[in-house]
């Protein structure tokens, strides 16, 4: 059974209920799901990785969270190319500038983004959100 690992950063738990739906979604797909925090994921297991989620919720200036999150995403911009990966995150305001700058990140990175830009919630994700969260799990195993 393959593993899929969610790597998230939540400070509402907004973005971590969004990655509790992916990691739903991908379990019913009939993969293995890890859920992991920021603080304790493995760049090591993503390197080795096919595919995986990241999620992060806009921040400040619409930028993604900078003490932990954007270290990371640095790191991984560095070996993405050719990896499925699909992101996602809530936010409070704007209009998800900050999406788009990731997903435009990642794509230049080269990696592969399954399921379009990202999923986004505008602050706690209604049911069309967790719905769309589950789909972008489906879709993460999908291959």
């Amino acid at each position: 059974m393959s593993k899929i690992s969610v790597v998230y950063w939540s400070q509402t738990g907004n973005t971590e209920k969004m990655a509790e739906e992916i990691a739903k979604g991908i379990k019913e797909a009939g993969k293995e799901a890890a859920l992991v925090e920021v603080s304790k994921a493995s760049l090591q297991d993503l390197k080795e990785a096919a595919t995986f989620a990241l999620g992060c919720p806009a921040m400040g200036d619409e930028v993604l969270e900078e003490s932990e999150m954007e270290p990371f995403v640095a790191q991984v911009e560095t070996f993405v190319a050719g990896k499925r990966i699909g992101l996602f995150g809530s936010y409070d305001w704007g209009d998800g500038q900050w999406m788009r700058d990731w997903a435009d990140r990642m794509t230049k990175a080269g990696a592969i983004l399954v399921g379009g830009e990202g999923v986004i919630a505008n602050n706690e994700p209604d049911s069309a959100a967790l719905a769309s969260c589950r789909e972008l799990g489906m879709a993460l195993a999908a291959e």
